[in-house]
């Protein structure tokens, strides 16, 4: 019987990419979902089967079988730079995303093969990482769904549900480690602009890293453009420092380059910073 399934679906495959072309209207129609984790998108790609009253665990979907996780093809999980998914490190890419369902826990699958119909050209020598989880019992959902809910600044959870089952997989990102990589790289290019000097001086002083160098660069980033943003960072950096008397004649500076170009609230937030720095020092 498998074998004609098998069949059935090699059939159906070839039949769509020798019609690419033509939409196809499915009645487990398709999903994506996507989450920016600092700068690293995760994204989600999926066919929703809905319930329509069968037996789902165990019945349309057997225990001890490789699952697609969906309908249709199979679904797959993209992370645009290296990431750690359940505590596994997983380089940047595009995988196929598998279960093997089981009564109490379930097995998950990253195989790097991404592109496939269903389950049924599966290698599971072409798998990257195999992890467990244990489903909880939720409010029945009829349309399988799959969510990315953001849990903190390098944290985001993708979220599985259908029938009356959930589980949920936490995919971590070292957002500075990338933020400072991409920013290097830029910056190492004779071609960087004034604010590329002023953004990387700028994450600098939000995360208070590397502040030598964003002296260096926010200095850099004024010989080549004036400009209000970047007197006003150089003010900061200064304040940081403690030298607060060489700051304030660059917050002067940065209120008459923004005059007639940023929005009062901006001015209004300048001149309060200049009060209470004057007070403070």
């Amino acid at each position: 019987m498998r074998s004609i399934f098998v069949l059935a679906a090699v059939g159906l495959f070839l039949s769509l990419t020798a019609h690419a072309e033509l939409p196809v209207a499915r009645e487990s129609p398709g999903a994506t979902v996507r989450q920016t984790v600092g700068v690293t998108d995760v994204e989600i790609r999926y066919h929703r089967p809905a319930v329509k009253g069968r037996a789902i665990w165990g019945g349309l979907v057997p225990y001890g079988e490789v699952w697609r996780l969906g309908a249709n093809e199979a679904t797959t999980i993209r992370f645009a730079d290296a990431v750690k998914v359940a505590g596994h490190d997983v380089p940047a890419g595009t995988y196929g995303f598998f279960a093997i369902p089981g009564p109490e826990r379930w097995t998950l699958i990253l195989n790097k093969q991404a592109e496939q119909w269903g389950a049924y050209f599966y290698k599971p020598e072409q798998d990257l990482l195999r992890f467990e989880v244990k489903p909880e019992p939720g409010p029945a959902t009829e349309w399988m769904t799959f969510d990315l809910t953001p849990a903190g600044r390098g944290k985001v959870l993708v979220d599985f549900a259908w029938d009356k089952l959930r589980f949920s997989v936490p995919v971590e990102v070292d957002v500075d480690r990338i933020v400072w990589s991409k920013y290097d790289a830029v910056l190492a290019d004779p071609k960087a602009d004034w604010d590329d000097y002023l953004t990387a001086a700028k994450f600098a002083l939000e995360r208070e890293q590397r502040l030598p160098e964003a002296m260096a660069w926010i200095e850099k980033s004024i010989s080549l453009q004036e400009s209000f943003y970047n007197y006003e960072t150089k003010a900061r950096l200064l304040r940081h420092e403690g030298r607060t008397a060489e700051a304030l004649p660059l917050i002067d500076k940065a209120l008459v380059l923004a005059k007639g170009k940023a929005p009062q609230g901006y001015l209004d937030g300048l001149e309060a910073t200049k009060k209470d720095w004057k007070e403070k020092n």
